[in-house]
Parts: structure tokens; sequence; C-alpha cells
């Protein structure tokens, strides 16, 4: 929703109903992660996407549809081989949309939502998608730390939920969770999918040295908030690094010690160690993996990577710590350059996110050509998310 949001937000401020498709669940090689949105205003206005382009012109028509019906529609887009070109995933994706009217009746908490972001609070957006009861269709539930509003259905339902959607708030994921028709935990009939909107995801990195900033200009990119930190006042500075979001003179052990206290680094903060010196980051590398972030990487030759795990174990920490350590930092793209060693620690902070393997996927597909004539069956349909089970899932998380 987040890219669609300040449209969203003036058409239905202007008294305007609207048509709000949803990514809610990926198949395979889905375009586009949950949560990823399209709307379709009254004067015909598309903003956003879902699929990259694939099944946006169907998706239109649907959306001013249901604008003008009210009714919600969970609709499946997936490949055929007689549809493929028209209307389905050329890529061989499968994704399930969740369509509904958004009004001012219908969402009266959107206004606060939209707040909610601007003023970088944390929030998740909980749908109703599925339910035997249509009237709960479209309902929604909005989740802060402290508490919630609007409701689904029931007391029951909106207590059961908003606790878990709490955790997932902390961790800034979507994801759709079932329960019972009236929030049972155990059961069925009832699917949710939750959009959390956490602030920024963190990068940190260590070292003012020329691949810091090329580092931090890739971590920029991606949609981090990025902090450059160095105990020597004359390389950390504001110059040097003009894309950072903060540039701290400091020792980085303890300043990552003293964000940590504040509850400032979470689980989704990725932490980059470039400055290959022992009395940085041994101390630093001690902080840093004895607490659940995202991703660790440490720069330095084999001869440094030997030391370091070295000198690391000699201060206590476990196999299972040091196994959270990438060193040397980055996948072997056969860099030379700050720019280039900066892709490719950024190529593998993506690729830890996502399971990714760092193959080329021309060789990917080759090895699976094998498994093609099975996957050309999935139709374009529209089907109950819990008929899809056995398929393999993508969650979708943000960054």
């Amino acid at each position: 929703m987040r890219e669609v949001l300040k449209d969203l937000v003036e058409a239905v401020a202007a008294g305007r109903t609207v048509g709000l498709g949803t990514v809610v669940r990926t198949f395979r090689s889905a375009p586009r992660p949950a949560g990823a949105s399209m709307m379709v205003d009254a004067e015909g206005l598309a903003v956003g996407s879902v699929s990259g382009g694939c099944v946006e012109g169907a998706l239109y028509e649907l959306a001013s549809e249901v604008a003008l019906s009210g009714r919600p529609v969970l609709q499946r887009y997936g490949i055929s081989d007689d549809a493929a070109f028209e209307v389905g995933l050329t890529c061989g994706g499968i994704i399930d949309v969740f369509v509904e009217a958004v009004s001012q009746a219908t969402f009266p908490e959107l206004a606060q939502v939209a707040a909610d972001l601007d003023a970088d609070r944390p929030v998740a957006v909980v749908t109703v998608i599925e339910h035997p009861n249509p009237a709960w269709l479209g309902r929604h539930l909005v989740v802060h730390p402290d508490g919630f509003a609007g409701s689904l259905g029931s007391d029951r339902a909106d207590q059961a939920v908003s606790d878990d959607v709490m955790g997932l708030l902390a961790a800034g994921r979507n994801t759709t969770l079932m329960y019972g028709p009236d929030g049972e935990r155990r059961g069925d009939g009832m699917r949710v999918f939750v959009a959390s909107f956490a602030p920024q995801p963190r990068m940190l990195v260590f070292g003012a040295i020329d691949f810091a900033a090329a580092v931090a200009r890739q971590g920029s990119f991606l949609g981090y908030r990025v902090t450059v930190c160095d105990a020597r006042a004359v390389f950390a500075t504001r110059a040097r690094f003009p894309v950072a979001d903060e540039v701290v003179v400091e020792w980085p052990h303890r300043y990552l010690q003293a964000q940590i206290d504040a509850g400032l680094v979470d689980p989704r903060t990725v932490i980059c160690v470039l400055t290959h010196d022992p009395k940085f980051d041994v101390p630093l590398l001690e902080v840093a993996l004895r607490h659940e972030v995202a991703y660790v990487g440490a720069m330095g030759s084999r001869k440094t990577h030997d030391d370091r795990m070295e000198r690391l174990r000699e201060a206590g920490l476990t196999q299972p710590e040091l196994s959270h350590l990438s060193s040397p930092i980055g996948l072997d793209l056969g860099s030379r350059t700050p720019e280039e060693t900066a892709v490719s620690i950024a190529a593998e902070i993506i690729a830890l996110r996502w399971g990714g393997q760092g193959r080329r996927l021309s060789d990917l597909l080759r090895d699976t050509l094998s498994d093609t004539a099975s996957d050309q069956h999935v139709r374009i349909h529209h089907v109950p998310l819990a008929d899809a089970a056995h398929e393999d899932e993508s969650d979708g998380s943000p960054l």
C-alpha cells in the first residue's frame, strides 16, 4: 500500500471510492512481493503495480468493477499456455490479489495510517481476505505497538489477531494468517493479510573508507537508513559520506552497544564491518554477533579472516555465534573497485534475505528445464487460498 498511499489518501479524502488490488500471497517466481498494490480511482487513473505489467490490464478492469459494486474479490493470476501473453504471468509465477473498494466508509482509519507512516511510526493494516460470512470480507484492523483501531468483526477476532500481528510488526513482515471464523487459533475459515509498515531498516557501516562510501550508496538505494561510524573524526565526515543518513564519530563497539541498549537495532538491521583492523573490528564483532540482526559481514583477506576468527574465539564467542558472520564479506563477483565490491556486498545481503543462491539465472534455468512441463498446467482462476497449500510459496516480506 505504501507505494500508492499518497494518491489513495487524496482520492478517499475527496470523497471518492477507489478499487485497490493488493498482492496477498505469491508462489514461485512472482514478479512483485506480497504487499505490492495498484489502485484505480473513479476517474480511471491507475497508480502502482502488482506484477510489473503482466496482469495490470486485467486488474484495472476488475478493480474498476469492485469500486462500483463494493464487493471484494480474491483473484489468482498465473501462467497458462493460451493466456500467458494476455493476462497471465509470463515469468511462471502465481499471485493472489485481493481487490477491495476503499472509501471513507470502508476504511475510516486510512488517514491515521498515512499520518503514522509520515511520522515514521510503526503500524500494521490487517485485512480479512477470506471468511465464510461475506460481511467480514474487506474489514480492517489497524495495529500499533500499543493497541489497535477498527474491527474485523468480533472482539475475540480482534484480540487474537492483534496479539499475533505485534510480532510481525516488530519485524516489518507481510504475510497471511489463518484463524477460525471468530478468531479461533485452532481452526480455519478466516484468512487475513497483514501489511506491516515499520520504520526503515538500518544499515550500519563501520569504517570510514572509500569502500564505505560505495556501500552507503548501495544501502540507500536498497531502502536502508544508513549510518557510517568511525572513531577517526578526520575520516568520518559528512563531506565524505553525503548519501549517509548520519555520520558518527565514536568507537564502533561503543556506538553499536549504545544503539542496541536504546532498542534501535532490530532483526532487520544489517551490519557491514569494513575496518579490517583488529582493534576496531574484534570488539565490534563481539557485540554484533551476540545480537539478533539480519546480516553481519566483515571485510578482510583470508589471513585477516583467520586471525579475526581466532581472536573472536579467544573472546568467548561460540561456533553458532561465529556462523552468523559473513567473512570475507560479499559474493564472489570478481569485484575490483569499491563500487563493484559494494554491489557484491549488496548482492549477498539480498541473497541471504530471500534465500537466493547467488548463481546465474541462466544456469538455474538450464538445471530446471526438465520441470518446465509441470509448471505450465497452472491457469488463471479464482480459488480460495486454502486450495494452494501444496504450492511452493514465498511470503514476500519487505526490507
